[in-house]
């Protein structure tokens, strides 16, 4: 027989070449420094995932990052913060940007730390040396001060929970000029200095009223200061009427441990609270963690406010896309995407998988498309049988419950050429860690797969949607492939623009590039 690599088909003449390899150690292809930026900053937490470890993670993005312009790195911490609601990534990149452009730092320092918690989390991250600077520096100082003496009481309060650093640290770093009576009297209660008990703002002084009598008036300031007093199911009740929809969905059991069910009329509260959808969006929550919230509430929370929880995921997932023509979704159950999606954290390990936020993908998907063909895989595709009116929740749990094996990204693609099957649309939703079908040491078996679909499926397009920070991938950018990263809402918006030939393959980096910053 020829030699195939002499006298390859033409096909195959044309493919391009895997020169990078996966974490699996298998072919795959190297993303552009923009794309892979965006690629790190959208699935990254800086925690441990199946593949890398957390210091892995920080030397990628710290290199990737030194790769791009200034200009587009302070978009991306923007995009990261705004459209995709992470946490660590945006504000590790608002330090690269502090060192390497002071004016771009100051331009999106507000975009980016706009709660007390990322102003935290900043600080930390400044302070850490991991980004080249372990002082604060002038600008950085002159923005926290701004901060400060911009927020107003109540978020204050709240910044006032937590540490490693606490706001008080933050404080005493930075020395805040106060620009009023009231405030130089949170600053000093703050720190633990003498202060003027008349001028302390309302929240901090009904606070130090309640701590010495509990038949005053419950302070309106964040719950986690008040869980170390003695506290009743009343108590509790007008918390969750305060609090917001964030902390509603995560204390569920804890109001059920404090009684509050059994107060007339909470239950009600709660569940249409939970489902209003003008709180979901306003809390950017992540389908997962509706998710979340909805497998750890426990048997004693009211059926009520669990079906609640499945209202407001379908809410969450009102901008999923129905795609016209033959859409395949192929969800990734292998044992890889068994970590947690968010990495582990000690004492703060998400629940959910990267094979929980897949199935719920898909789920929504379907969900959307009834007429889908959903092909989960993992060393071969796995038969599944789904019924697309059941809810999103069921059927993601069906689809999570299986698989476990190696890692095979073109069996979906194999499936469908045996079957001769036509098709317009196929979504990958993967850690791209795919080794089983690494025959060829040029290309990737998802790629050998691809081609020959195209063959029979000439406008079909592929949309691969990675949800860890691997920074590689199975089909290079081009034309009909698509390359998406992050597991926020927002990928379903992407899909559709992509299947409707709205917007072109380099889109996602486009889309970046249009963020004013």
């Amino acid at each position: 027989m020829a030699n195939k690599s002499l006298f390859a088909s033409y096909a195959g003449r044309l493919m391009p070449r895997a020169k990078a390899r996966n974490r699996a150690g298998a072919p795959a292809y190297e993303m552009e420094a923009r794309h892979k930026l965006a690629q790190l900053v959208m699935t990254g937490t800086l925690s441990p995932t199946y593949y890398a470890n957390a210091e892995a993670q920080l030397s990628d993005v710290m290199k990737v990052a030194e790769q791009v312009s200034t200009k587009f790195l302070a978009k991306t911490a923007v995009y990261a913060r705004k459209r995709g609601h992470m946490k660590d990534m945006p504000a590790l990149l608002l330090a690269v940007l502090s060192r390497r452009d002071p004016e771009a730092f100051a331009r999106v320092f507000p975009h980016v730390v706009d709660n007390g918690r990322m102003l935290r989390t900043f600080v930390q991250i400044m302070r850490s040396g991991a980004t080249g600077r372990k002082s604060l520096g002038s600008r950085p100082k002159a923005e926290i001060q701004g901060w400060l003496n911009a927020a107003s009481d109540r978020a204050l309060m709240r910044a006032a929970v937590g540490r490693s650093p606490s706001l008080a640290d933050i404080v005493k770093m930075v020395h805040p000029k106060p620009a009023s009576p009231e405030r130089r009297a949170f600053y000093a209660w703050l720190v633990g200095k003498p202060y003027d008990v008349a001028a302390l703002p309302e929240p901090a002084r009904s606070f130090e009223a309640f701590k010495r009598d509990r038949t005053n008036p419950l302070p309106d300031v964040p719950f986690e200061m008040l869980t170390a007093l003695d506290l009743t199911a009343e108590h509790w009740a007008e918390i969750a009427g305060r609090a917001g929809w964030q902390m509603l969905r995560m204390n569920l059991n804890t109001f059920d441990r404090q009684c509050a069910f059994a107060i007339d009329g909470f239950t009600q509260m709660v569940a249409a609270r939970l489902k209003d959808p003008t709180e979901i969006a306003k809390a950017r929550v992540m389908p997962y963690q509706l998710m979340a919230a909805y497998h750890a509430a426990g048997q004693d929370v009211p059926h009520a406010v669990r079906e609640a929880l499945q209202d407001a995921m379908d809410i969450s997932l009102s901008n999923v896309p129905a795609v016209t023509g033959n859409v395949v979704i192929a969800p990734d159950v292998s044992g890889s995407m068994t970590s947690p999606v968010t990495g582990r954290r000690m004492g703060a390990t998400s629940t959910i998988r990267c094979v929980d936020v897949a199935a719920l993908f898909a789920a929504a998907m379907l969900r959307q498309n009834p007429s889908a063909k959903v092909l989960p895989f993992e060393r071969d595709v796995v038969n599944v049988d789904l019924n697309p009116r059941d809810t999103v929740m069921t059927n993601a749990k069906r689809l999570a419950s299986i698989g476990g094996g190696a890692t095979n990204c073109s069996a979906p693609l194999a499936a469908l050429n045996k079957a001769n099957a036509k098709v317009d649309l196929v979504v990958f939703i993967s850690d791209n860690q795919s080794w089983v079908d690494a025959r060829r040491a040029d290309r990737t078996g998802l790629m050998t797969e691809w081609t020959k679909l195209k063959r029979k499926n000439r406008n079909a397009k592929l949309v691969a949607i990675d949800i860890q920070p691997y920074a590689t991938t199975q089909a290079p950018e081009r034309d009909d492939i698509l390359n998406v990263g992050g597991f926020s809402d927002a990928a379903f918006e992407i899909v559709a623009n992509f299947a409707t030939g709205q917007l072109g393959h380099a889109h996602w980096v486009g889309e970046i590039e249009m963020i004013e910053a």
